[in-house]
């Protein structure tokens, strides 16, 4: 029988990560907030999608995933009111990759910082709004992702927050890179 990975032992909670992000925002991002997206906040994120992403989606896609999951749907903006990243999520059942069961499970589907305003702590604080939006609003019992394998600043946030490579998916992206799929239980 194929034996189901173990989570870290240490695994930080969905709240531990929350308080933390909020800190750090704070201390290394003032001015900076994450909020829900608006709908009027699908074209800058389109556009950061773009800019930042070689993995690119059509339009009717964010918006599908803005009406259907919007608590798991983050904006980053700036002191200005600039919007400078978003995560976006969906739920789905699947068999669960720390369960024999079938789980719900929350797919985070794209993140992105711009440049000027990495380094911040606000992919952190990204990926903890919509981890709570997960947990709390949906009510996943794990969470899951795929990374470039080459993407080490990526991997070494996705490790801070709990998550473990579970596989890799070969010749995932359209230039042929393989992806690690990372997953983490919640909370």
């Amino acid at each position: 029988m194929f034996k189901k990975p173990k989570p870290p032992n240490d695994l930080p909670s969905v709240d531990d990560i929350y308080r933390l992000a909020n800190i750090m925002l704070k201390e290394k991002a003032p001015g900076y907030k994450i909020r829900r997206a608006e709908e009027k906040d699908l074209g800058r994120v389109m556009e950061i999608n773009r800019l930042s992403l070689p993995e690119n989606y059509p339009p009717y896609f964010f918006h599908d995933l803005w009406e259907r999951y919007r608590d798991a749907f983050y904006v980053a903006e700036s002191p200005d009111g600039v919007v400078v990243g978003y995560i976006m999520c969906r739920v789905e059942r699947k068999p669960g990759f720390f369960k024999h069961f079938m789980v719900k499970s929350g797919h985070i589907v794209s993140i992105a910082v711009m440049d000027g305003h990495r380094r911040r702590g606000l992919g952190y604080a990204l990926m903890a709004y919509a981890l709570k939006g997960l947990y709390e609003s949906y009510g996943c019992e794990e969470t899951y992702l795929e990374v470039r394998v080459t993407n080490k600043p990526a991997i070494n946030l996705y490790e801070k927050l709990g998550y473990i490579v579970v596989k890799i998916a070969h010749r995932y992206y359209l230039d042929g890179e393989d992806a690690y799929v990372m997953a983490r239980p919640l909370p």
